[in-house]
């Protein structure tokens, strides 16, 4: 009995733990726009690309900072060679040689200056490229969500529409079983109930895409995925902007876009003195020590050293004293420090040429930048107007849904007084459809552009 309860025990745990990891997660809008700028593989590239442009920071700051080198070499000489004293040796030996190095540029045309100068430009260029990609990533979620949102009312209305022809053909079908209608007439209720069955299927199959879009958007799996359904009520619609130009001037000045084209002018102009820094002389100061040592083959590490002089013969006193590794060491151990002038002549013209075409590239980009602006304020003058647009539309739309509605409404009481066939029913359902369509399509696309315009004014898209 007991081993029955805990196999039960088991079974109902891990029905919990399916059931847990089956439950759909629901995610809002916010959340939607955060995890996708968080986890997109463009963004986290662009991520790396400033971590690149750091680097590039703190190279060019090296530039100014002195060199240093150590060096060391294990050598074999055989037969004839000069040995460390100067006189020529027939004699098989090892040696080896230590040196440490260091150096500095004084002057190179502000070479170094211009490069650190580009380098924290190129940082503040990639803070801006992620700036871009965030807004566009942003733009794309708030777009796939609207449209889930759209695709919902639009299966709410299928489904409401079922419900009424199948209302519908269950009345018609009486009145026919009770031989007060022709049968002609329930085959035209069951042919508008095939139709909006139909339209289901349809309104289905557009919302599983759209979460799809979404999802895929996200990089998520499409599995348990859903979204939260906001009321997105325009019975106060207004427009709220008296022309474009003040949505441009802001743009102008602070969006991403033209600030980096901006920037790419400046980085132009640092390749100018780049460029022209190769006219100017090249002044560095260096300083190195270096020492050595070496050993006879089978002989000890002896050196001869005059201690005196014979009183009587004349004859020099000479005495052997070690002198291994650290005595040679020691004993040759030498320093230096120099400067050195470079001074540029004649290099075939090729200075001259490289800064005419660091010329020319920057008038490119100057001409960029006004491209850019005026992309910008194309772009902004037909949101404007597709906002507006949008808005007109949607009144428009919302007038015809309520008129139609009205006209459905006496419509199906003329049906149901026997003074309309079934047929005529059909064809004011069927506009009536078209209306509700229509109005939804207007609503969400008002909703779409206004969100433009505010995203134009740096704006937050998710409210």
């Amino acid at each position: 009995m007991k081993k029955k309860n805990r196999v039960l025990l088991v079974a109902i745990i891990a029905l919990i733990n399916v059931s847990a990891f089956a439950q759909v997660k629901v995610w809002t809008l916010k959340e939607s726009v955060d995890f996708a700028l968080q986890n997109n593989l463009q963004v986290q590239q662009t991520l790396l690309d400033f971590e690149t442009a750091e680097q590039n920071v703190v190279s060019a700051k090296g530039n100014f900072l002195p060199t240093l080198n150590g060096s060391a070499s294990h050598s074999y000489n055989f037969g004839s060679f000069i040995g460390q004293d100067g006189n020529r040796v027939s004699r098989d030996s090892r040696g080896n040689s230590f040196g440490l190095n260091t150096g500095v540029t004084l002057f190179n045309g502000f070479r170094n200056t211009a490069t650190y100068n580009q380098a924290k430009l190129g940082l503040e260029a990639s803070k801006l490229q992620l700036e871009i990609l965030n807004n566009d990533i942003s733009l794309n979620v708030v777009n796939a969500y609207l449209n889930i949102l759209f695709n919902k009312e639009a299966l709410k209305l299928a489904e409401e529409q079922i419900g009424f022809s199948q209302s519908q053909f269950d009345q018609v079908k009486a009145y026919v079983d009770a031989g007060s209608r022709a049968k002609v007439d329930l085959i035209d209720a069951e042919s508008q109930l095939a139709a909006d069955q139909q339209r289901l299927v349809t309104a289905e199959n557009s919302v599983d895409l759209s979460l799809l879009a979404l999802s895929q958007l996200l990089q998520l799996p499409k599995g348990n995925f859903d979204i939260e359904v906001v009321d997105v009520n325009l019975n106060n619609a207004v427009f709220t902007y008296n022309d474009s130009g003040e949505i441009l001037s802001y743009a102008l000045a602070n969006r991403p876009e033209i600030k980096n084209a901006e920037l790419n002018i400046d980085n132009a102009e640092y390749n100018i003195q780049i460029a022209k820094s190769a006219f100017y002389p090249t002044l560095s100061v260096g300083a190195s020590a270096s020492t050595s040592y070496q050993h006879f083959q089978g002989q000890d590490d002896v050196r001869q050293v005059i201690t005196g002089f014979d009183p009587v013969s004349g004859a020099a006193i000479i005495e052997l004293r070690k002198n291994g590794f650290e005595e040679q060491v020691e004993d040759n151990l030498g320093y230096n420090v120099g400067f050195s002038l470079n001074i540029p002549i004649f290099n075939g013209f090729r200075t001259k040429s490289n800064v005419t075409r660091a010329e020319i590239n920057k008038k490119k980009i100057e001409l960029a930048l006004e491209q850019e602006k005026q992309v910008l304020n194309t772009n902004v003058e037909q949101a404007f107007a597709d906002a507006k647009a949008a808005l007109k539309q949607y009144e428009a739309s919302q007038k015809s849904l309520t008129l139609q509605e009205t006209v459905f409404q006496n419509g199906q009481s003329s049906y149901e007084l026997g003074a309309s066939t079934s047929f005529e029913l059909d064809q004011l359902k069927n506009r009536l459809l078209n209306a509700q369509s229509t109005f939804l399509n207007a609503k969400y696309d008002f909703v779409f552009k206004t969100k433009v315009l505010d995203f134009f004014l740096g704006k937050p898209i998710t409210q």
